[in-house]
């Protein structure tokens, strides 16, 4: 009887034993398979983040010659470029401007125009609706030559680096 009593308790362990195994298996695939659902959740989300830092790069300007801006009368090596602009707030452009500030908002031209206008340049906003959006330029200084533009120009860099002459068609 005890040989029995051995022997079934021997059964019965071993039943136990290789019981846990395939509940260990069982919470092994269930372990993997939540790993691999996290590391494509994870593969998901650096994807979204790399196309959303791709559409929030700030690439820097680069001039391009448009239909309507041209380099007028370059000999002299001091580069203008040629606009079809329309006086919004000044006395009228000659035939060369200094532009110191471009706006997409109107309202932040006319902010730069009264700066310019309170340290004593008789200061103008035209605006260039032949490109998306309309540009609104503001003019420091307006001359009939390009010596005495590129002259003023060259002075208003100090203060505003991207400055540029303007020819006005």
């Amino acid at each position: 009887m005890k040989k029995y009593t051995l022997l079934c308790t021997a059964l019965a362990a071993a039943m136990l034993f290789t019981g846990c195994k395939s509940s260990e298996s069982a919470y092994k695939q269930a372990y993997l398979k939540a790993k691999q659902q996290e590391e494509a959740q994870q593969q998901q989300q650096a994807t979204a983040q790399e196309t959303t830092n791709a559409q929030n790069v700030v690439v820097p300007m680069q001039e391009k010659a448009a239909n309507n801006t041209q380099v007028v009368d370059n000999a002299d090596n001091v580069a203008v470029r040629q606009e079809s602009v329309s006086v919004v707030s000044g006395a009228g452009l000659k035939n060369f401007s200094v532009v110191v500030g471009s706006f997409s908002l109107r309202a932040n031209a006319e902010g730069l125009q009264q700066t310019l206008k309170s340290k004593g340049y008789d200061a103008q906003v035209v605006v260039n609706n032949n490109v998306s959006p309309a540009m609104y330029r503001v003019v420091a200084t307006t001359f009939d030559t390009k010596a005495e533009a590129a002259s003023s120009r060259n002075a208003l860099q100090e203060q505003y680096p991207g400055a540029w002459l303007l020819y006005a068609k």
